[in-house]
């Protein structure tokens, strides 16, 4: 099931719940802030007629087009590529080039001819595209608690992006999760605001470069503003989960958990802002004008603009144009709108002329997606460069970086008897569990696909039994087995197990308990009179109650991304774990998803090493 697929299944219930509950420089500054283009944006939005100020605020899915030419009959801004829309052609570094390029092409057929942004999801890495070097996801990296190391991960991250020719990053996410059992918990670097704000901050300085003129800087975009993280259970989608759920705290419990990661983001130069699907106390966020407005460009002095998320508007109003009124006037610059951007384009049009939408706004809106055009380079030389950007692609370079991420974002919570670092030289490994062999286990979601999906045709990369295989010496022998069996006789165990791929909405879950099978496959390691190793493929904490006593060490890997040879590399010593949990580890889930201290297993920050 597509996310637009979805979208229009949960329409009818989010309409529903409104009715029910609306009520070189210096490394902490944008190189150069968004106002002082105004008067190249001023001279230009002078010349412009309405709609052509119109199509810059329309963003639909290339995959939504009715005709490619529609970039120029409808004079659009802006095109995305959602979680599942590759080129038609397929989904190679020249697919995705050619796509971009082609479509770019269509702008200079305009009076004004102003490029395109166009943006892609590229939340671990370039991640729709085959071939990229995809790294941990974002918990994995809280747990590094290293802004020059996420730093140089954004950095690579837009000098892949940029490969394609794409000039836009729907990152970083900057929630503060305040419940492991949201789905999209692994896209959040911590539940620590602090630390999320740090990082945050160091991800768009690595995005964005120095200067965003400067290849291969690419526009970073903040998300899910505000307090996606912290939705009531019960309130989600389905009634009953969390994601697009309601946060239901005061405003100054919002500011210092779930807002004050966004005053470093601004400070740090990101250049668009991406409101949430959920709500504030009954009010959805893309239709506070509170929010939008008041709070984050009138008092945080954002000088962006704002990007609706995929169909957002849909669940505001059943009345698209309605809820068209309601988001711009609340403070939305340009809408995410996939296929009905047709539909957008002239209800935009029909109300400004019937006064429900102020010409002012429009003005602001355009003026605010023109200063970053102008900040991008865009109006000098919008393609992507691509002879010079995809010699780096998929590289060993960015391999390595991505490699030393997965090492530093491990972390060590049990080692009994010494059980790690286990020796290059023992004389048989028997590697066991599902996610063992499993590339697409190993991504989790957001990796290639929307969900995600088990499996090696996933996309490329270093499973975790070919990096123990390449990492022990010729002498010792390298067994493996699904389900656990097959272990006696062998030096040692390793357990490769945890969760499957998953995205948004498909996440949620109401416990986190591992499942039988992946807990038999320890057992029968155990059984078979071995020390057993765990590592655990996880996109948040689980509960282990039941695995700890029967593992001699645990490791949490998070979701790795690629490169396996970095979890080798702790396994064998090569490098000491160095990880501290970025997010307090349960003992147990309490109904209402709150953490007491009794219910802690680990401590945010907590950490072992050899």
């Amino acid at each position: 099931m597509t996310k637009r697929e979805f979208l229009a299944r949960i329409r009818d219930w989010s309409f529903g719940a409104a009715l029910i509950g609306r009520t070189a420089r210096s490394a902490d500054k944008p190189a150069k802030p968004f106002s002082s283009y105004d008067p190249l944006v001023r001279k230009l939005l002078a010349q412009m007629t309405l709609d052509e100020k119109i199509g810059q605020m329309v963003q639909p899915d290339h995959a939504s087009l009715t005709d490619p030419a529609d970039v120029e009959n409808y004079f659009l801004g802006s095109v995305l590529s959602g979680g599942d829309s590759d080129p038609k052609g397929g989904n190679t570094l020249a697919d995705w080039t050619d796509l971009y390029d082609t479509l770019q092409r269509h702008t200079s057929k305009t009076r004004l001819q102003i490029p395109l942004l166009y943006g892609i999801d590229a939340v671990h890495g370039h991640n729709n595209v085959l071939g990229a070097v995809l790294f941990p996801h974002n918990i994995g990296l809280g747990c590094t608690r290293n802004p020059k190391l996420i730093q140089d991960i954004a950095r690579v991250t837009a000098d892949e992006v940029r490969a394609t020719g794409i000039n836009w990053a729907f990152g970083p996410c900057v929630a503060v999760p305040q419940d492991v059992r949201w789905g999209r918990t692994y896209e959040a670097y911590s539940d620590d605001p602090k630390l999320v704000g740090e990082l945050a901050a160091a991800a768009i300085r690595g995005i964005q470069g120095p200067d965003l003129a400067m290849r291969p800087s690419v526009l970073a975009c903040a998300k899910h503003y505000a307090g996606d993280g912290g939705t009531t259970f019960g309130t989600g989608h389905d009634g009953k989960g969390f994601d697009q759920g309601d946060t239901r705290v005061d405003e100054p419990t919002l500011r210092r958990i779930h807002l004050s990661p966004y005053v470093a983001a601004i400070a740090a130069g990101v250049g668009s802002i991406m409101p949430s699907y959920s709500s504030w106390n009954g009010v959805k966020c893309s239709a506070s004008k509170r929010l939008l407005t008041e709070i984050l460009k009138q008092e945080f002095g954002f000088q962006g603009f704002l990007i609706s998320d995929y169909d957002a508007l849909d669940q505001l109003s059943p009345d698209f144009k309605k809820s068209i009124e309601i988001s711009i006037n609340a403070g939305m610059d340009m809408v995410m709108v996939t296929d009905k951007y047709r539909q957008l384009f002239t209800d935009v049009q029909a109300l400004v002329k019937e006064g429900r939408v102020p010409t002012s706004r429009i003005d602001d809106a355009v003026t605010r997606i023109l200063r970053v055009k102008f900040a991008l380079g865009l109006m000098d030389k919008p393609a992507g460069g691509r002879d010079q950007y995809q010699k780096n692609f998929g590289s060993g370079a960015h391999r390595a970086v991505a490699r030393e991420a997965v090492r530093q974002s491990l972390v060590l919570l049990k080692n009994d008897h010494r059980a790690l670092p286990v020796s290059k030289r023992v004389a048989r490994i028997h590697v066991a569990g599902k996610s063992a062999d499993n590339i697409g286990n190993q991504c989790g979601g957001w990796t290639i696909t929307w969900q995600g999906q088990s499996g090696a045709a996933t996309t490329g990369g270093t499973t975790i039994l070919s990096a123990i295989k390449q990492s022990v010496s010729g002498s010792t022998q390298v067994t493996f087995s699904e389900d656990g069996s097959g272990g006696e006789g062998a030096s040692i165990g390793i357990a490769v197990i945890g969760e499957s791929p998953y995205a948004e909405f498909m996440g949620d879950r109401t416990d986190l308990a591992l499942t039988t099978a992946d807990m038999d496959v320890v057992r029968k390691l155990k059984q078979a009179g071995l020390p057993v190793i765990v590592i655990l493929i996880s996109g948040r904490p689980l509960i282990v109650n039941d695995l700890l006593p029967v593992a001699d060490a645990l490791i949490a890997a998070w979701l790795p991304g690629t490169e396996g040879a970095g979890v080798a590399d702790v396994i064998f010593g090569d490098h000491k774990p160095t990880g501290k949990l970025s997010f307090a580890w349960p003992r147990t889930i309490a109904a209402n998803g709150e953490a007491h201290p009794a219910q802690v297993l680990f401590g945010n920050g907590y950490g072992l090493t050899y």
